[in-house]
């Protein structure tokens, strides 16, 4: 192979990987990319749905992770870092997420985890009550970080940052748990193909 072929055969193979890596996923007009940057380095699109309820569309969701799986137990008990991105499609109140979030911890945990999960999920939720209602395009991001704890940011603004290590595996819990507040969604954010 000459030298003219090689180069444009090694341009052709990383012009290919890197519209890979950048391309997006969209889910109701919402783009998701294949790769998010938290701390300490670049996390994987593990996959991305819809949340309906009844026959609305409520938001778009990805869930970013550094080793892609499917399987939902090896997700939660995975302590590395992750991103939960959620991007509303129907305007929610304030409490009205809140409260679904509440809900979804409480399908899935019994009464002693949710006692020890309290404080933390009360401070997580004042936060989301405190910055105001989930209008159509809001952005949600929920995010592991690599000492355990839990940061909350809307519209790329922090607004909580929570120590106990419990708070989001527990969180996670209400989209891929054993009782999922959809099981579409589930499906989905585990890339489980149908």
């Amino acid at each position: 192979m000459n030298r003219f072929a090689r180069k444009l055969l090694a341009t052709t193979l990383l012009t290919a990987s890197l519209g890979i890596a950048h391309a997006a996923v969209e889910v109701a007009g919402i783009g998701f990319r294949s790769q998010e940057t938290l701390d300490s380095g670049a996390l994987m699109l593990n996959g991305a749905g819809l949340r309906t309820r009844l026959t609305f569309k409520v938001y778009a969701m990805g869930l970013y992770v550094r080793t892609p799986a499917t399987d939902a137990t090896a997700l939660l008990q995975d302590s590395g870092e992750k991103r939960i991105r959620i991007v509303m499609i129907r305007d929610l109140e304030a409490k009205q997420f809140a409260d679904a979030m509440r809900a979804g911890l409480e399908r899935n945990h019994d009464a002693a985890a949710l006692a020890s999960l309290k404080p933390s999920t009360d401070a997580l939720l004042a936060a989301v009550m405190g910055s105001g209602d989930a209008r159509s395009g809001t952005e949600l991001i929920l995010d592991q970080l690599a000492d355990g704890s839990t940061r909350l940011l809307v519209n790329g603004q922090a607004r909580s940052d929570i120590a106990d290590p419990a708070l989001y595996p527990a969180l996670l819990r209400i989209w891929i748990g054993d009782r999922p507040a959809d099981a579409d969604l589930k499906e989905d954010l585990l890339n489980r193909k149908k």
